[in-house]
């Protein structure tokens, strides 16, 4: 897709805040520009690029098209302990200090190198960042190219970001952010900005970062149109131009068959493909599936309430046990946990999250609800069971309950027959069935947004700004 007059692809940089939930989506809008014609640099950390290469077998499973290559830059951590989970997170508040601080020098150094006018690489015409990854914007700018940022979060985390940290105080009520429905405090005020020391890190890196998101191009958003339209057009008035084009993982569904990027994964962890297997000897409907991401940890207590509230609920269920869910501990689960559920569970480290929620077998969704999970749901049309833990995660919850009606929340910290009753309420109950009614009419909302808006918005921020 080269625009008239010019004789090279657009080539983006993309560089995505390194943790599992925010290079998915990276990925998926890497993957649709590369199809519409750009030359793609996508930018891991070292640490994480190491973990990629162990879950996909070696370099040569990415290297799937000379127009798409994986570079990295350091995190600026030192590297982890010997005894520490060689395939864990890092640190949240650790990264957001340290990239912040030590990734602009070698981001600009990789960026000087691919800028080297080689035939095979065309010159950075545009770079695009995670929201939390702002100093990639003054990369753009000192070459002289658009600088855009990649909203992985709902649209309305953005704007009670943008008023608060403009308007409010720690103390404020939160009755007045435009576009957003009435929020609780504990909605949306988390680990970064729970302090009263206006001197604290991650308050500074919070505020840092929703200041410098007016510099940018423009800012693209993983949601469509219909799904937040009062926050977009809130939005529209004190930001950048804003791109709805969620959602990502729909849109490259549209891509055809022989796209030889269209199924790549990003994934850090191996999956296991064997659960998609097991779903297939189980009935329609039938199955929860259990995930919290990539980033929550439990007590051993969350962990054993959560265990014996499935094994009471007596339902089937397929559970994502990361090895590092629980810190320090490799056998989570114990065996007598085992001998009760016997074929009607099957746990496992990792899976393909969007074929899980996609096969019929399953009927309900227990989730942190990070906003990845929360569209990929929605999207599947997969009511869910909401225990939110920190950052966006409350906010999404408070949406998915209360505005969309395609969810219930586990209140406080979990307990073995609250989890039992709101299970079999979710998969059987009336109130599972009217969630699950509005959950299918939601799917057939983003479907058309895909076909209408989502696309034309990718089409306009294409055209508008990317190959400018």
């Amino acid at each position: 897709m080269e625009s008239p007059g010019k004789t090279q692809k657009p080539h983006a940089i993309c560089i995505p805040f390194p943790t599992q939930g925010h290079i998915n989506p990276m990925l998926k809008l890497a993957i649709l520009l590369h199809h519409k014609g750009f030359h793609i640099t996508f930018v891991h950390t070292e640490y994480n690029y190491n973990r990629l290469l162990q879950s996909h077998s070696g370099a040569a499973a990415l290297a799937l098209s000379p127009e798409f290559q994986f570079a990295t830059i350091t995190d600026g951590l030192p590297p982890p302990e010997k005894c520490a989970a060689a395939n864990s997170t890092q640190d949240i508040r650790s990264l957001c200090l340290s990239t912040r601080k030590n990734c602009l020098a070698p981001l600009n150094e990789l960026i000087g190198k691919l800028n080297c006018h080689t035939p095979a690489v065309p010159p950075v015409s545009c770079v695009i960042t995670d929201i939390i990854m702002g100093f990639a914007l003054d990369a753009a700018e000192k070459i002289g190219v658009p600088g855009v940022l990649l909203q992985t979060p709902a649209a309305c985390e953005l704007m009670c970001y943008e008023s608060y940290l403009k308007n409010g105080h720690l103390d404020t009520p939160i009755d007045w952010v435009p576009g957003v429905i009435p929020l609780r405090l504990k909605d949306f005020v988390d680990f970064a900005v729970q302090t009263t020391d206006p001197q604290d890190p991650m308050l500074d890196f919070v505020v840092q970062e929703f200041d410098r998101s007016s510099k940018a191009s423009a800012i693209i958003i993983n949601t469509f149109d219909e799904l937040e339209k009062n926050v977009l057009k809130a939005l529209s008035s004190i930001c950048p131009p804003i791109y709805a084009v969620g959602s990502l993982h729909l849109l490259l569904n549209q891509l055809p068959e022989n796209n030889t990027l269209k199924h790549m994964s990003s994934s850090l962890w191996k999956e296991n493909p064997a659960c998609l297997s097991w779903l297939d000897s189980k009935p329609e409907n039938s199955v929860i599936y259990v995930n919290f991401g990539s980033i929550v940890v439990l007590t051993r207590q969350q962990l054993n309430e959560l265990a014996w509230g499935l094994a009471g609920s007596k339902k089937n269920f397929v559970w994502i046990v990361r090895s590092d869910l629980v810190r320090g501990e490799n056998d989570a689960l114990p065996v007598e946990f085992w001998e009760e559920i016997g074929d009607r569970g099957f746990v496992a480290a990792w899976s393909n999250q969007v074929q899980v929620l996609n096969h019929a077998a399953i009927g309900g969704f227990l989730t942190h609800c990070g906003w990845n999970s929360t569209m990929e749901s929605l999207c599947s049309g997969v009511p869910m069971l909401c225990w939110p833990f920190f950052s966006d995660q409350r906010l999404n919850c408070r949406y998915v309950c209360e505005e969309w009606e395609i969810g219930m929340e586990i209140g406080g910290d979990v307990k073995r027959d609250e989890v039992v009753f709101l299970v079999r309420e979710l998969m059987d109950g009336e109130k599972g069935k009217m969630l699950r009614k509005r959950a299918l009419e939601w799917k057939k909302k983003a479907a058309e947004a895909v076909d209408g808006s989502s696309s034309r918005n990718l089409d306009r921020l294409i055209g508008e700004v990317l190959s400018v």
